[in-house]
């Protein structure tokens, strides 16, 4: 189903249409890493797409600062073929041990969360993607299914947004812009205006991380 196509580190203006880079029929399998720019920080994750299905195994691995202890936090994430999260695990590792959370969604469009400190079910205002707080590769998700990297648009897009490391489960929306000068994004802990591939996913995110 996945064929080796490798992945443009070349920024797309918004609304520059690329060939070959349709994400409807595109498919991918490649390695994105990023650094992190505000502290000692790096993000790794495969990733294999086939439209806007995507399938991705990552990593955070994430020196203490001042905010938050050392951590690390591994993740496997499966959307459905419109894009729309399906399932999202991640394993959490601390000094005082490892967690696990895992998020569902089902057809009738109803979150299951469960974590360390209980089970959550609800519609969380409607949300179709999760953020993971410090990670640049969930910007991909909203970018990618409303096709951001391609056209102009703004828009608000409900998500199941999760505080690292201290495992805080909220919903929230984050609020998107594109343009040709990048993708705009206010999330709960950073406003910045992304760099993006022809594929959607974040080449820079300043103030936060850059990929390497």
């Amino acid at each position: 189903m996945f064929d080796d196509v490798s992945s443009p580190d070349t920024p797309v203006e918004v609304g520059e249409q690329t060939s070959g880079s349709d994400d409807a029929s595109s498919e991918l399998k490649t390695i994105f890493t990023w650094k992190g720019v505000d502290a000692q920080r790096l993000e790794q994750v495969r990733v294999m797409t086939n439209g806007l299905r995507l399938k991705a195994s990552g990593q955070i691995i994430a020196a203490g600062t001042d905010d938050h202890e050392p951590f690390s936090a591994s993740y496997d994430l499966l959307t459905n073929e419109l894009g729309v999260t399906r399932r999202l695990s991640i394993m959490l590792t601390r000094v005082s041990g490892e967690t696990q959370i895992s998020i569902t969604r089902d057809a009738e469009r109803n979150w299951l969360i469960q974590t360390p400190n209980g089970v959550e079910h609800g519609d969380f205002g409607g949300a179709e993607d999760v953020d993971l707080a410090l990670s640049p590769f969930f910007n991909a998700l909203p970018i990618r299914r409303n096709a951001l990297h391609r056209s102009p648009g703004e828009l608000d897009v409900p998500v199941v947004y999760i505080h690292l490391p201290e495992w805080r489960v909220e919903p929230n929306v984050m609020q998107y812009t594109s343009s040709a000068s990048g993708v705009a994004v206010i999330s709960p802990i950073a406003s910045s205006t992304l760099t993006v591939d022809t594929n959607g996913f974040v080449i820079d995110y300043p103030g936060l991380a850059t990929r390497i």
